[in-house]
């Protein structure tokens, strides 16, 4: 996925750093994704409307509302995401199965098994996904205009 691009629509600058609520136009986050040969990890979001981000960012930055900028996840937190969006859901879908077929049940039964694990992985991974600990956990960082490389 290549990183955000979004418009500064407020910011709040403390001693720490800064804030930015960042409007990302969630039809167009990952060209790839727009042409139908992505990962498919906006497969449980709509991508059809302007989402706010909430973006931190250095001091040192000089940005101010109206700004385009660039929005960037770090790699630790991807891979953390990924493994609650895809890894969930697996692990339900494949459970439920092993399940199924270890108590007797036919294929036909361990196969609706794998679909119900596979239900309850996917909302599981939802309900994380929105709890306030994983939005204050993955938060994205503002790297700079687009055109500029990370500072």
């Amino acid at each position: 996925m290549e990183n955000l691009q979004g418009k500064i629509i407020s910011i709040a600058r403390g001693d720490n750093g800064a804030r930015a609520v960042v409007v990302v136009d969630a039809g167009i986050i990952c060209p790839r994704c727009a042409a139908g040969k992505g990962c498919g990890a906006g497969i449980f979001g709509a991508t059809d409307s302007a989402r706010r981000v909430e973006a931190i960012f250095s001091n040192n930055l000089q940005l101010s509302v109206g700004d385009s900028v660039n929005l960037t996840l770090g790699s630790r937190n991807l891979l953390q995401a990924s493994i609650i969006v895809y890894g969930w859901p697996l692990f339900g879908a494949a459970s439920a199965a092993a399940l199924a077929q270890l108590a007797g049940l036919a294929d036909t039964g361990a196969a609706v098994a794998a679909l119900l694990g596979l239900a309850i992985g996917t909302a599981l991974a939802r309900l994380r996904l929105a709890s306030k600990a994983c939005l204050t956990q993955f938060v994205p960082v503002v790297t700079g205009h687009p055109g500029t490389s990370a500072s």
